[in-house]
């Protein structure tokens, strides 16, 4: 066996480009196992994967989250729309992604895709760079969605206490405390499988609940449905109906952000080649049906829009709960329902971050990583990383309390930085064109189509996300998401120069090998099969 590993070995050094190697079914049986090396194990079955992908999805709950962006910019057509629009182009972000954790299944996800797919020369930098904003990324999701679920519990009581004004440092102590508590629920990994499986059903369970009782307690009474699909409402100040759509277009594309979550359960779960595709696919699929039923019921069921538009409680949700069924309680039940739906998706956030960093420390992406890059032994989770990641987004909540237009940066910058990670690895996919041995997901000219979507889309977000939300912009109303993604990337540039390229690591060719062999025989494996003869064509960027 070692003779073997050692002929791979000199092989891939020797001969880098079209190399073809002779694999033995003993060499086979001993493949590469990268659950096996770090300590975490696969506890995770289909549904409790689907839970971490569809629980931090979560498509209609972020709807009812970040709708006060979309209603304002165009009404309900808007957001009506903009859900069919963004569900389209997040298939094919799922596709891409889905093709590529199936070729190349790891925790690390898109930057370790890049080390694979990228030329070798510059493989190190832009897998550095797409780990990098990929890690930022869910550390700017996990703060916004933690200042959302700390809106909708001030929104709570303001409905039971309309003389209470709201504070910033309101959210902000709330935000804290919830964050620290979801913190809690990713310190052992026994429990992450069941609270996976429990976000999902709580949510599908709450997204049922409201959907009816919102068409139960209408009586009958429903909006036209040329108020719905047709009537244009730009509350934006923008002159131009067309961004002020596009700008709200923040709304629904928020709502179907972190499809790479599933990506980064790739060492936990038993054929992540197969599984995770279907997790990723299945969590759009899932989310279009939710969110597009929940906001049509939501929608036909309105009586008073201006209110809507002028409500103060940063939760608008809220008040079409109590147009619709004329009592407050019930309006704060329901709401409830949607604050424990996205206090799932906070602790699925948290599995995410956790998982981000600690695959990034790996490789010492992040200053510290020797510490990071553990797994602690008792709790059977990379409790270092969680810890570290846990305090960076309590840090990033802050900026809260400086300005509440903040949120909107945060908001926008989850966005751009995951697109842009997952950009990374499809434009060198691409210079391949897509000549690699793939996984058993892999669908051809429709993969082809999908990754061009992906690409146009990272051009789309960078450029139009990057509008103020309102108009005239002034200090308070700016958008700062620009100034976050150029900080962020310049923050990996400077890095990297600094220290990055001295310290930033790549597993040895061998390892390499080995991952490719175990990629590609571990359905055959499965089913005892032998692989004699098996050609692997190896790229030179491998």
């Amino acid at each position: 066996m070692n003779s073997s590993n050692s002929q791979l070995s000199n092989s891939a050094k020797e001969k880098k480009v079209g190399l073809t190697t002779q694999v033995t079914s003993s060499s086979l049986s001993d493949s590469y196992d990268p659950a096996q090396h770090n300590g975490l194990r696969k506890n995770f079955s289909f549904w409790s994967v689907l839970g971490v992908g569809f629980g931090l999805t979560n498509s209609w709950c972020g709807i009812s989250a970040s709708m006060v962006a979309g209603i304002s910019s165009g009404g309900c057509m808007m957001i009506i729309y903009g859900i069919i629009i963004i569900a389209a182009i997040s298939s094919c972000v799922a596709i891409s992604l889905s093709e590529l954790t199936s070729a190349i299944p790891n925790a690390g996800g898109q930057y370790v895709w890049t080390k694979v797919l990228a030329p070798k020369d510059k493989a190190a930098f832009w897998s550095f760079m797409c780990g990098n904003l990929a890690w930022i990324g869910s550390i700017f999701t996990c703060t916004s969605v933690g200042i959302s679920l700390a809106t909708m519990v001030c929104a709570m009581w303001k409905m039971n206490h309309p003389d209470f004004e709201q504070k910033s440092w309101h959210v902000f102590v709330i935000f804290q405390i919830l964050h620290w508590l979801t913190f809690i629920f990713n310190c052992y990994e026994r429990w992450l499988p069941t609270f996976a499986s429990i976000s999902l059903y709580t949510t599908v369970l709450s997204w049922l609940v409201i959907t009816i009782t919102m068409l139960g307690g209408s009586k009958g009474e429903f909006q036209s449905p040329h108020f719905v699909f047709v009537e244009f409402n730009n509350g934006t100040g923008w002159s131009s109906s067309a961004i002020a759509f596009i700008v709200g277009l923040i709304n629904p594309a928020w709502s179907f952000s972190c499809l790479d979550s599933a990506t980064h359960m790739a060492e936990e779960v038993v054929n992540p080649e197969r599984i995770i595709p279907l997790v990723i696919c299945s969590t759009v699929a899932i989310g279009f049906i939710t969110s597009f039923s929940y906001v049509l019921s939501l929608f036909f069921c309105i009586k008073d829009i201006d209110a809507i538009l002028n409500d103060t409680t940063g939760f608008p949700v809220m008040q079409i709960y109590n147009q619709v069924l004329n009592n407050k309680s019930a309006a704060i039940f329901l709401t409830f329902l949607v604050m424990a739906s996205l206090f799932g998706c906070n602790i699925q956030c948290h599995t995410w971050q956790q998982r981000l960093c600690w695959s990034f420390s790996r490789d010492n992406g992040i200053p510290g990583s020797r510490y990071w890059s553990k797994v602690d032994p008792k709790t059977g989770v990379p409790l270092n990383a969680h810890i570290f990641s846990s305090v960076i987004v309590a840090l990033v909540g802050f900026v809260y309390l400086g300005s509440t237009t903040a949120y909107n940066a945060l908001v926008t910058g989850c966005i751009t930085f995951l697109v842009l990670s997952y950009a990374i690895p499809v434009v060198f996919l691409l210079k391949l064109k897509r000549n690699i041995k793939h996984g058993p997901f892999w669908l051809g000219k429709i993969g082809l189509f999908s990754n061009i979507v992906l690409l146009c889309w990272t051009l789309f977000v960078l450029v139009f996300f990057s509008f103020p939300s309102v108009m005239p912009a002034t200090r308070d109303t700016m958008n700062y998401a620009s100034c976050a993604t150029v900080g962020v990337i310049a923050y990996g540039v400077i890095y990297w120069f600094i220290r990055g390229k001295r310290v930033f690591i790549l597993r040895d060719e061998e390892e390499e090998m080995q991952t490719i062999r175990s990629i590609y025989s571990h359905a055959e494996q499965c089913n005892g099969s032998t692989m004699m003869g098996l050609d692997l064509e190896v790229s030179k960027n491998i």
